[in-house]
């Protein structure tokens, strides 16, 4: 039978003794099935003797029937057999595959940390990359989970890889390669809740910016024996790092750091168009900050200078406030960050430990909480609470509200 299909025609059509189809004249291909159980069913037939399933109609409409036949039908007269496509993302044997063929390119395109994340999956869950996913079970994960605690990873680290895992399985379920979450029932362990935040005592923080001074002077005297070296056999001279205020961006990356608050991220991906000289503000955007919101951070009297100083140095055309090579902002500050850990005696101290430093100080000094929250750009006002202890103004506060109540 062919006719033109209406949403009213799919809902009143009644079962006989044996199945039978409509065919939907508006949109070749597109037919309803009807079972004699009375389930009804949309396919599209995308050549003769080929079709895919579309939905049970009690579950799509009309209208949802036909966008996903348009979708079937494009992709076979861009030379795709749907089919075929179907079958063999479902020939997807073990995680490991997964990742590589499906995950990997879908993460690519749509998460920032694609790359980190990646690695946490295929790092962590290395016991799983040659497992079926289909079999992959929820009790597998508890073993996996009980032998990451008991080496001592913590709660919170555990949690983190078990979500990523989870996430990864729910596209794979999106995507009707699983037909649910194996392990969507396993939850999270329970964390022990570290309220102590690691910042610089006043020492630390004259060793640290000591050893800044030391290195940045055995960097001149380097390059001034350098440069010496190759006067001698007629070279063109490098840069003469006298003449400037940084010898290279280690000192102004610190500085700037204890000053804002920033994370690595966000200042690694700081231009200069985000930087406004005339009102003091560095503007974070939305694209480069973890909340995914925007946020202004008014610079004080050191950083605005380091930012001055510093953009005195860098070529005019420079995009990024830190450039590793022209138009390539920085990825990593990890060897000269150890080094100088290493000279300033500073030990167990992370570079993110620096945005713990400038809202700990900003604390001692009574500033407002809620004002840190939106300076360190806090989605989460429990996140700002951890410097609570750190601000004896607060809990004060607090507690005078009895002397108000008599």
């Amino acid at each position: 039978m062919q006719i033109a299909l209406t949403q009213t025609i799919a809902e009143k059509a009644e079962s006989q003794k044996r199945p039978y189809e409509i065919r939907d004249e508006r949109l070749k291909g597109l037919l309803l099935r009807v079972q004699p159980s009375g389930v009804k069913t949309y396919y599209c037939e995308y050549e003769r003797g080929k079709r895919m399933r579309v939905g049970r109609a009690d579950v799509l409409g009309l209208s949802e029937a036909r966008a996903e036949a348009r979708k079937i039908m494009g992709a076979f007269f861009q030379g795709v057999d749907p089919g075929a496509e179907k079958k063999r993302k479902r020939s997807v044997a073990t995680y490991g595959e997964y990742l590589d063929v499906h995950y990997e390119p879908w993460a690519k395109a749509h998460q920032k940390t694609y790359a980190a994340n990646l690695h946490r999956l295929r790092a962590a869950f290395k016991p799983f990359l040659g497992t079926p996913m289909s079999m992959i079970t929820a009790l597998d994960v508890e073993k996996w989970r009980a032998k990451r605690l008991e080496k001592g990873l913590t709660g919170a680290t555990v949690n983190r890889d078990v979500i990523a895992l989870k996430s990864s399985l729910n596209r794979a379920v999106d995507w009707e390669l699983l037909p649910a979450n194996p392990i969507a029932k396993v939850k999270k362990v329970r964390e022990i809740v570290q309220t102590i935040v690691r910042f610089l005592t006043p020492d630390e923080e004259t060793r640290l910016r000591q050893a800044l001074d030391t290195r940045e002077e055995r960097q001149r005297s380097e390059r001034e024996s350098a440069n010496r070296w190759r006067d001698e056999r007629g070279y063109v001279l490098l840069a003469d790092l006298r003449k400037v205020v940084f010898a290279d961006h280690l000192k102004p990356m610190v500085l700037l750091s204890i000053n804002s608050g920033m994370r690595r991220g966000e200042l690694f991906a700081l231009t200069w168009a985000n930087v406004n000289f005339d009102q003091g503000i560095i503007t974070v955007e939305a694209a480069t900050a973890k909340s995914k919101k925007t946020r202004y951070i008014p610079v004080n009297q050191e950083a605005r200078q380091v930012l001055t100083d510093w953009r005195a140095q860098c070529a005019s055309e420079a995009t990024f406030v830190f450039e590793y090579e022209p138009g390539q902002s920085f990825n990593r500050v990890k060897t000269s960050w150890l080094n100088l850990l290493k000279n300033a005696n500073i030990e167990k101290f992370r570079w993110h430990d620096m945005r713990h430093h400038f809202a700990s100080r900003l604390a001692m000094a009574g500033v407002d909480l809620n004002a840190i929250r939106e300076l360190l750009g806090h989605s989460d006002y429990a996140m700002t609470l951890r410097y609570a202890h750190l601000a004896p103004e607060h809990k004060r506060k607090a507690v005078e509200m009895l002397d108000l109540a008599r």
